[in-house]
């Protein structure tokens, strides 16, 4: 299924599109991934510079099934952050997940093209975010029981897999 892709600064995220991100958030890292204890709500989604990748499902839903959320460089860190990235898990498997890695991508690219990329991956996705450019810094950690690794991008690194 083909998703529609935009990319908004959060004061152009509508209700609607707030809601269904952070319910998706919530179905995936909360309920899927048993992890009942996850702060999601943390201040960032609506604050400084921070942008939202929305995957939207056709008409006549439209609803969001896939997001990530993208942050500048100073907002949690010297890098810019890419983070809470989710696919529906109906929508898991055709391509989304690099389609949605490459639309917060290119946010960073441009809107700051000197910037490194910083995310923390579920260790397990070590090797797909590799696709993206981004490789393994320090050690790997948990977070809410699930093994991670923080991944850095270096700026002006290729688009990623098609």
């Amino acid at each position: 299924m083909t998703l529609t892709w935009t990319s908004l600064h959060h004061s152009d995220v509508d209700g609607r599109a707030m809601h269904d991100l952070l319910r998706l958030r919530h179905q995936v890292f909360v309920v899927e991934q048993e992890c009942p204890d996850y702060v999601d709500i943390d201040g960032l989604d609506v604050t400084g510079e921070t942008h939202h990748v929305l995957g939207l499902a056709p008409e006549p839903d439209g609803r969001v099934v896939a997001t990530a959320r993208v942050l500048a460089p100073g907002t949690a860190g010297p890098r810019a952050r890419i983070g809470r990235v989710v696919i529906d898990p109906d929508h898991r498997g055709g391509g989304s997940g690099h389609a949605l890695m490459r639309e917060a991508l290119a946010v960073c690219t441009r809107e700051w093209p000197d910037a490194e990329v910083l995310l923390s991956a579920q260790a397990h996705l070590a090797d797909y975010y590799g696709r993206h450019g981004f490789a393994p810094v320090g050690e790997t950690y948990l977070e809410d029981d699930i093994p991670h690794v923080d991944m850095v991008r270096p700026a002006g690194a290729g688009a990623g897999p098609a």
